[in-house]
């Protein structure tokens, strides 16, 4: 399974502080990586777009697009305090890059 990010996502990725959340959600990734398919605690929230969540810190959120198990697009990363805005901007997020067809 191949994983890209957009811009918003690495920004997000990029300031977090807390060293072992990072590894906790990189060890998640790598997981479905290695898997090659998306494993993990996983729900649609709609439009397309799935929540993964990590059980580590404030209770990470990653918020991504799924083809299959070929590719898992990040979208945005968010909390437990920020779910429901990190949720319609993913949407958000997903609609702009079908629009745009970089999504292919």
């Amino acid at each position: 399974m191949k994983i890209r990010q957009t811009d918003v996502y690495a920004h997000w990725f990029r300031e977090l502080k807390d060293v072992q959340s990072k590894a906790r959600i990189n060890i998640a990734l790598q997981r479905c990586k290695i898997a090659g398919e998306v494993v993990g605690d996983v729900k649609p929230v709609g439009d397309g777009v799935f929540e993964m969540r990590i059980h580590v810190g404030p209770g990470y959120r990653i918020y991504y697009m799924s083809r299959g198990n070929q590719l898992m697009l990040l979208v945005i990363g968010g909390d437990k305090s920020t779910q429901q805005r990190d949720i319609t901007k993913a949407k958000q997020l997903a609609t702009e890059i079908i629009r745009e067809g970089s999504w292919e």
